[in-house]
């Protein structure tokens, strides 16, 4: 490629935002450049993020399993291991889903630059390639894509093997015997699933006073209950104020909580401290792009900035940071600039914990529709009156149904147990169509399945459950 090329839309970013929008430009007809400093495509999510700790996650998960099997009669001996094979087989997937979003770039003719883009103005961006050459781009639109970071706690900000984040997490090469969780939230509750799974002792330490505080407590307590039987500790409303590694690579820590200070000593501390919008060096004002209060870049429904010709997706424009939202999003950004009236309004983005249990939700939350004061209507089914929960060893599973007081608009739903992530996806159909809680219930589920908790929580509603006996209201 020339040192200076014209585009009619460059993509800064190819995480499941960035790749979504330019192959949906490209099979617009637009020609596409697709801008992303690593070599590997996917972003985040694919390399460092979504994918690899499901990898892991599938490992804790057969291994809980292959415990619990003793107490139905199948007794397997304690595992082996191997680290080696178990980064080789997350790695292939990793690289296997790479080259076919390489490949699908590829027959659509998107052009690929490997490089940090920065904005010169409001049409122009400069380009440093990996070999360093600098390239001068002149779009028409631009998308900006470029996803985000993990925070960085500044009194805790160490460079040392035994002080981890996430993407160091993911390619551990020893199994710490003392591991401390720094984060409460859903990045910090997979991974110590995972840790734990494979025989760390892990200690959490939350600055606030719950553990995934954003959840609705009825929701959390079988997680909640998990954690405090398998954890050392659990340290709520707590501040990390020091690390201090020591020679033999171990780290000292001080805790501070409301009445009392004291240190403990760890083979490791990871921190998952949440995340940080990557727009520090795009150099935004060039294209006067003015940043909201929290750092995010502001857009409207159709994901267009202030600037008319660029636009914004995904973990940059604020939360949820989630890669489904930023995928719907950069589909709408390019609908729009091919000239379709797109507009990004969906009535609910459903979030998943893929801790064990899995927790996920849709809609309104309890604790959401509390603050906003709105009346609401509650139904819940639970997993122990449910037969394929118990061939699972998954009673302490729940779903339940939010509506209107009148029963007739479903406000949100929540689960939690085995599953739960692919679950939420009927009630995201139900939310999208304003189905009520009737055309739920009289839709048939297969049966043993999960999927019925969703029928049942619904025939609560109706009054029509036999599942369970509720007595009539006199």
């Amino acid at each position: 490629m020339d040192n200076s090329t014209k585009t009619q839309l460059a993509i800064i970013g190819s995480g499941p935002g960035g790749y979504n929008a330019a192959f949906r430009a490209a099979d617009l007809g637009l020609d596409v450049t697709l801008i992303d400093k690593n070599n590997s495509l996917g972003g985040v999510c694919l390399n460092r993020g979504c994918i690899p700790s499901k990898s892991l996650l599938h490992i804790s998960k057969i291994i809980n399993e292959a415990k619990h099997s003793s107490k139905i009669g199948v007794k397997f001996s304690d595992p082996e291991i191997k680290l080696d094979k178990i980064h080789k087989w997350k790695n292939k997937i990793i690289n296997d889903l790479n080259k076919g979003i390489e490949s699908l770039a590829k027959a659509r003719k998107i052009n690929l630059i490997n490089g940090t883009a920065k904005f010169l103005s409001a049409n122009q961006l400069s380009i440093t390639d990996n070999q360093e050459k600098n390239i001068k781009l002149e779009f028409d639109n631009c998308i900006i894509a470029s996803g985000s970071k993990s925070s960085v706690i500044p009194a805790l900000d160490k460079s040392h093997p035994s002080i981890l984040y996430s993407k160091d997490a993911l390619n551990f090469n020893k199994i710490p015997k003392r591991l401390l969780v720094i984060g409460g939230g859903y990045i910090g509750l997979e991974l110590a699933t995972v840790f734990n799974s494979l025989g760390s002792k892990i200690t959490i330490a939350e600055f606030l006073p719950s553990l995934l505080s954003m959840i609705d407590d009825d929701l959390l307590k079988p997680l909640s209950d998990k954690f405090e039987k398998n954890c050392e500790n659990i340290y709520l409303s707590t501040e990390v104020t020091s690390l201090v590694p020591q020679t033999d690579n171990s780290v000292v820590v001080s805790f501070k909580q409301k009445n009392k200070e004291f240190k403990d000593v760890f083979d490791n501390v990871l921190i998952c401290a949440g995340r940080t919008p990557n727009t520090s060096n795009l150099n935004l004002l060039k294209a006067g792009i003015e940043l909201d209060s929290r750092g995010f870049i502001p857009v409207n429904n159709q994901r267009r900035t202030l600037i008319p010709n660029i636009y914004a997706i995904g973990d940059v424009t604020g939360d949820p940071m989630l890669a489904h939202k930023a995928s719907f999003e950069g589909k709408v950004a390019a609908e729009v600039i091919a000239g379709q009236n797109a507009i990004y309004d969906p009535v609910a983005v459903p979030s998943v914990i893929y801790t064990s249990p899995e927790i996920a939700w849709a809609g309104f939350t309890e604790k959401e529709l509390k603050e906003q004061s709105i009346k609401y209507n509650k139904s819940e089914f639970p997993w122990s009156a449910n037969g394929r929960a118990m061939t699972m060893n998954a009673t302490e599973g729940k779903t339940k149904i939010l509506t209107n007081l009148e029963k007739t608009q479903i406000l949100g739903v929540g689960i939690v147990g085995d599953n739960a992530g692919d679950l939420i996806s009927e009630a995201m159909l139900a939310l999208e169509m304003n189905a009520n809680p009737e055309d739920i219930g009289m839709t048939i589920h297969p049966h043993p399945t999960l999927s019925e908790t969703i029928a049942n929580s619904s025939e609560i509603i109706t009054g029509s459950i036999t599942e369970l006996y509720i007595p009539k209201k006199l």
